[in-house]
C-alpha cells in the first residue's frame, strides 16, 4: 500500500509545486513506483513534470465521477501523474455532499496497492481541496520560506492539521518543515529557521536537516518540463533535492519503526 505525502502551505510561492515535482522525481530515482496528484487547479504540477494540461483528463473530472481515477492516470518520465486545470477552483461550492472531506481517500483505494508512494501538491489555501489531501495523507511536508508572512502561514496550518486529525485522519504526521530559497549567509533566514523550528516542535516535527538553496535553475526547469536533477544535475538546488529525498526516506523508515506501521 502506498505512502501518501500532501505537500501544504496556504502560502504561494514557498517552493511548493517544485518540491512536489522534486520529490516525485526523485523518489523515482531511487527506484520506487510514483503517483503524483495535482490538487492545485493551476496545473503546475503536471505542467513541470512535462504534460500538457489543457489536453489531459484531470482530477477534476475524477471528483465529478465522469472518468475513473484510472482513466487519468498519465505517465511521464519521472512518475505516474494526475494532473489538473482551472475548473477545480470551484471545488469549493461544487463539492458539497456529506463526507465531502473524504472524496479523496475513497477514490485513491482502488489503486494504492500499485504504487510505493503518492504525492499530493495541494493548493495554496486551506480549503476543501487541501482537506481532502490531510484527510487521505500519511504524512505532511511543509515547505516554507525564510520570511516573516510565511511563518504566519504555517502557524495557521496547525489548526487545520488539528482538526483533522480530531475528525478523519488521527494518524496524520507532519514529516517536516523543509526551508526553501534559503540563503544561510543572511540573518533574516537563520531568525526564521529558529521560529521554524519552534513551530515544528508545536506540532510534533521538526525542520528538515537539509535546505534548499536558491537558484534561477529552479524556475527555469519547469519551462522545459524537466526534473531538476535533468535539466541542471550540478546546481545546488539539484543536489539539495537529492539530500531531501533520502533525508524524506529516512524519516518515514524512523516513523514506521516508532510506530510499528510499516507498509
Amino acid at each position: 500500500m502506498a505512502t501518501i505525502i500532501a505537500l501544504t502551505n496556504q502560502k504561494g510561492g514557498v517552493g511548493k509545486t517544485t518540491t512536489s515535482s522534486a520529490l516525485a522525481a526523485g523518489l523515482t530515482r531511487e527506484g520506487k513506483k510514483v503517483l503524483g496528484i495535482d490538487l492545485d487547479p493551476q496545473g503546475n504540477f503536471g505542467f513541470s513534470l512535462g504534460l500538457d494540461i489543457e489536453d489531459s483528463k484531470t482530477i477534476y473530472e475524477v471528483f465529478k465521477y465522469q472518468i475513473p481515477i484510472e482513466a487519468a492516470i498519465q505517465p511521464t518520465e519521472y512518475c505516474d501523474l494526475i494532473t489538473s486545470n482551472i475548473l477545480l477552483s470551484g471545488a469549493a461550492l461544487e463539492f458539497n455532499e456529506p463526507g465531502r472531506e473524504l472524496m479523496l481517500k475513497r477514490l485513491l483505494m482502488p489503486i494504492e496497492d500499485r504504487y510505493d508512494f503518492i504525492i499530493i501538491d495541494t493548493p495554496p489555501a486551506l480549503n476543501i481541496l487541501t482537506v481532502n489531501a490531510y484527510a487521505a495523507a500519511d504524512y505532511l511536508i511543509i515547505p516554507m520560506v525564510a520570511e516573516i508572512l510565511s511563518i504566519v502561514g504555517v502557524a495557521q496550518i496547525k489548526e487545520t492539521i488539528n482538526s483533522v486529525r480530531q475528525s478523519v485522519n488521527p494518524n496524520l504526521h507532519v514529516l517536516g518543515i523543509i526551508l526553501t530559497k534559503f540563503n544561510r549567509r543572511t540573518i533574516l533566514a537563520r531568525e526564521v529557521k529558529e521560529m521554524a523550528e519552534n513551530i515544528a516542535a508545536q506540532i510534533n516535527s521538526s525542520v528538515f536537516e537539509i535546505q534548499i538553496r536558491p537558484s534561477v535553475t529552479v524556475a527555469e526547469a519547469p519551462a522545459h518540463g524537466e526534473s531538476i536533477y535533468d535539466y541542471s544535475p550540478l546546481s545546488k538546488p539539484s543536489l539539495d533535492y537529492k539530500a531531501f529525498v533520502r533525508e524524506v526516506l529516512y524519516k518515514i523508515k524512523q516513523q514506521e519503526v516508532l510506530h510499528g506501521t510499516q507498509k
